[in-house]
């Protein structure tokens, strides 16, 4: 591969780049562009002469500018993708590429546990029709099967919300509290459990990322809750914040802070998941400012977050 050209050659095009480029000749550095004069802290003028080494201050790209190849390093919280040629050593920051491929694969993560559970009920459903039955029983899977459309549906909306911009105002947590009854009410019914509110207070959110968070709270409840049990949502004033805290009557949990960790389920978490429904509710709520845990209050399981409070009632 022909050499690039000397830097009386080059002129100004190499500082137009974004890149990064160190040129060198027996070991030693001949040419830094603008980037690598930014990126080093040093003048093309004072590295001009000096060892690679004295310039780059790392074993790792010295060793990589003398074989050539390709490597990308971790250096003070960026991302740098290195990549050698006879002459001249390239550095690019991938830092915001990396950070968008790692959204990418959160956002995959996040459908694939969304959608789990109500493709596997529509699977049992259709499964089970393919069977002669009385005529009460194929209605009975029908409704089921037409219920877990219905989720589905809910489910496309509800993720287009993590990827819109927030659209804060101020709210009255009944009205998301109502919303969140109605759209649970079959799976309510099927457990038998008794959903209660507390007292009203303004809040300061997106109404569709807080019905997100309630809708996988309560759905959390009635999923490790034993059936025919109370679920309470209670309301209480902060401060300046407002705490929410839904609790449920499962089995003591004493070690709570990974389970809002991605991917990760509680010990005899059952069924299938991908351990993804507390980790998003305290991605939202720390996008607003504010914090969610979990803890035993008063014999029971409560999880709770803070969002921005407003002073007096609707």
């Amino acid at each position: 591969m022909e050499r690039l050209r000397s830097p009386e050659q080059t002129g100004d095009w190499q500082d137009s780049l974004p890149q990064a480029v160190v040129q060198f000749e027996a070991g030693r550095v001949t040419h830094l562009n603008a980037a690598a004069a930014r990126l080093w802290g040093v003048s093309s003028e004072k590295a001009a002469g000096r060892p690679l080494l004295e310039v780059l201050r790392r074993h790792t790209l010295e060793a990589l500018a003398e074989r050539g190849g390709e490597l990308e390093l971790e250096v003070t919280g960026r991302t740098l993708r290195c990549v050698a040629v006879p002459g001249a050593l390239i550095v690019e920051d991938v830092t915001e590429h990396r950070r968008r491929e790692a959204e990418l694969r959160e956002a995959t993560a996040i459908l694939s546990h969304e959608f789990r559970t109500p493709v596997t009920g529509l699977r049992g459903v259709l499964e089970a029709l393919e069977y002669a039955m009385p005529a009460e029983l194929q209605q009975t899977f029908i409704k089921q099967g037409l219920s877990e459309v219905e989720r589905l549906a809910r489910l496309v909306e509800d993720l287009a919300v993590g990827f819109r911009p927030t659209r804060a105002r101020t709210v009255p947590l009944s009205e998301v509290f109502l919303r969140a009854e109605r759209l649970l009410g079959p799976d309510l019914s099927a457990h038998a459990a008794r959903l209660s509110f507390g007292d009203d207070y303004l809040v300061r959110a997106d109404p569709d990322k807080l019905l997100q968070i309630l809708l996988n709270l309560i759905e959390n409840a009635l999923k490790y809750g034993p059936d025919g049990a109370a679920i309470d949502v209670r309301a209480t004033p902060r401060g300046a914040w407002t705490e929410v805290a839904v609790s449920d009557e499962g089995e003591a949990l004493f070690s709570t802070e990974h389970l809002f960790q991605a991917h990760t389920r509680g010990e005899n978490a059952p069924g299938l998941g991908s351990g993804m429904g507390l980790y998003i509710v305290r991605s939202i709520v720390q996008g607003w400012g504010g914090q969610a845990w979990a803890e035993r209050r008063g014999g029971r399981n409560a999880f709770v977050f803070t969002l921005p409070g407003v002073a007096g009632l609707t």
